[in-house]
């Protein structure tokens, strides 16, 4: 049985708007209850991005990479493999290309042979390139051992990432990351794309006080022309859209509505079947990420990172096609998968005031494929509102289960910090977790299979110290009601262009009564309907995806107010989120 759902109305902060622009009423209410209330907070031009001066060991970082130039030395960028890391990856090569790097090459580690970050085994495969430097990017703060392994072997390393460290830093000639201790950096919520821009703008700025590019003869290079590149990375990440992250986010969809982003960002959207000139953060990250992290989860992320260094458009579109059947694979293997759970879920009662039922639900079977349980712990995070995590084998091959390791990939809701969680349970049961790290909302972990009962039992004691009901209430969260004169194309526009919306940063949802006017499934699971707000002559359409039952003459629904464009016509539309029962 799914989690229930009520509707809430969120209540408007008691400070004063202090807009000094005209803005719809709605849009000053909408706003206040994410805490903007002036212009100040809506001015996404760069100029008011945080100083990169305030991050922590940036200026080490710069020195390292500057000497590294100097000397013409071979860096080698190792990245993670979904989109954050792909696509830091790319503004890495990109920028430091443009900077006069003549010797700049990547490394991905495949997730089903060497695993997350900087391990000894991909030090190993990158002294096979004998790089002078090693950039981690989105990855490399829990690298204790594979930074201590390349600093032996004479290569220097620079650290980027965002993820949170544990207890112990890497031995790193330099870490650039604003959740280390002592980071004074205001925005916490920088993706590993966000971090690696902010370093590439750093180096820029030492290149241009030292005279290096009239010295190489090289023009100044346009770092805002990255900016497609890292919106995708931060939208694609699921990090907290602070207004730092609105900044760059903003900046990215402007270039891309203006035709100015690179090949391989529009031949994901044309795949996508996305019109870039009037995109919005959903699109990166409902149509451009998936199809770019489907080449992590299934095959090698190298095919993502090349779609997106590619600059002739048909070698772009090639590969766009490619991660797309990627995608579609993908998705198969998801729904396969998240059948296997749900009958799984079936015949367990959840309770919160059951001491004998499960707060967090571990999912584990021999078959699963690695690189889909994190999208299916997702699926079932969202159907049942608790904390979940899906394991798979480390090993495909190792059936016999002797000593097989398994790896988890969680997903968390709101109220319940993961990593935390997963720190204390390896506190209270030590050796029961191999590795593990990640963020509040989501993390990774790997132990032996023979322990994965041990860990259920230790997973849900710690959960108990730290969630009530009240958290495991699934709520979503309205901007209350709209008259049916407010549901009109132009205001639909205008809560579009009001973002960008994301995580942290809530897209508008409002909730009202309506009589049915028509309904009917499309698609096999998708409920079509015409619907008629009570005592209104008006009547509009809407659509609840994922949503295959017939509803009745009337119904409340929560819904956002949105734009549906079919053959170059725009009107507007509810995109039901959910029909109260």
């Amino acid at each position: 049985m799914s989690a229930t759902k009520k509707i809430v109305r969120r209540s408007l902060p008691t400070s004063e708007n202090k807009f000094a622009t005209q803005l719809h009423p709605l849009l000053q209410r909408v706003y206040a209850t994410r805490g903007v209330s002036d212009d100040k907070s809506l001015d996404y031009s760069l100029s008011v991005l945080e100083p990169m001066s305030s991050l922590k060991g940036i200026d080490d970082a710069v020195q390292l990479l500057a000497q590294a130039l100097a000397e013409q030395q071979h860096i080698l960028i190792v990245a993670d493999f979904d989109a954050d890391g792909a696509t830091s990856c790319v503004v890495a090569m990109r920028a430091l290309r443009l900077m006069g790097a003549q010797q700049v090459s990547y490394l991905v580690p495949n997730r089903f042979e060497y695993g997350y970050g900087l391990t000894p085994e991909i030090v190993e495969l990158a002294k096979q390139q004998q790089p002078g430097l090693i950039v981690t990017v989105d990855n490399g703060i829990s690298s204790i051992e594979g930074v201590a392994q390349a600093v032996a072997a004479g290569i220097r390393v620079l650290v980027t990432d965002h993820h949170l460290p544990g207890a112990e830093l890497p031995n790193a000639d330099a870490i650039v990351n604003p959740n280390q201790p002592g980071d004074t950096f205001p925005s916490k919520n920088l993706a590993g794309v966000g971090v690696i821009f902010y370093v590439m703008l750093a180096l820029r700025t030492h290149l241009r006080a030292t005279g290096w590019f009239e010295q190489q003869s090289l023009a100044e290079p346009n770092l805002a022309t990255l900016l497609d590149i890292v919106a995708l990375g931060t939208v694609a990440d699921v990090v907290p859209l602070d207004h730092n992250n609105r900044v760059l986010v903003s900046q990215g969809l402007a270039r891309i509505r203006s035709g100015a982003c690179c090949a391989g960002i529009n031949a994901l959207l044309t795949v996508g079947r996305r019109n870039s000139a009037n995109i919005v953060a959903a699109d990166l990250g409902f149509a451009v990420g998936p199809r770019l992290n489907a080449a992590g989860r299934l095959e090698d992320m190298s095919l993502g990172i090349e779609c997106l260094l590619a600059d002739d458009p048909d070698a772009a579109m090639l590969l766009a096609q490619r991660l797309d059947e990627l995608n579609r694979e993908r998705r198969e293997i998801e729904g396969e998968m998240q059948a296997q759970a749900l009958d799984c879920l079936a015949k367990i009662k959840l309770d919160i005031d059951d001491e004998t039922t499960p707060i967090g639900l571990c999912l584990f079977d021999e078959g699963w494929h690695q690189g889909v349980i994190g999208i299916v712990a997702s699926r079932i995070k969202d159907r049942y509102h608790r904390p979940v995590i899906a394991f798979a084998l480390a090993n495909a091959d190792d059936a016999e289960m002797i000593g097989a390791e398994i790896k988890g990939s969680a997903r968390s809701i709101k109220g319940v910090h993961m990593r935390d969680v997963l720190d204390a349970v390896a506190a209270r049961n030590p050796g029961l977790l191999t590795k593990f790290g990640g963020h509040a909302m989501a993390a990774g972990m790997t132990l032996k299979a023979a322990d994965f009962a041990a860990f259920e039992v230790a997973f849900n004691e710690e959960l108990r110290r730290c969630v009530d009901s009240e958290i495991l209430q699934d709520v979503i969260h309205s901007d209350g009601e709209l008259s049916s004169e407010e549901l009109t194309l132009a205001l639909a526009e205008a809560l579009r262009a009001a973002g960008p919306w994301g995580q942290a940063f809530p897209e508008p949802i409002f909730d009202g009564l309506f009589d049915v006017v028509q309904q009917r499934i499309v698609g096999e699971k998708h409920l079509k309907l015409v619907l008629q707000p009570i005592g209104s002559s008006v009547t509009i359409d809407a659509i609840a995806f994922n949503h295959s039952e017939m509803a009745g003459e009337q119904l409340q629904a929560a819904y956002r107010l949105d734009v549906n464009e079919y053959q170059g016509r725009r009107t507007v539309q509810l995109m039901i989120e959910h029909i109260a029962s």
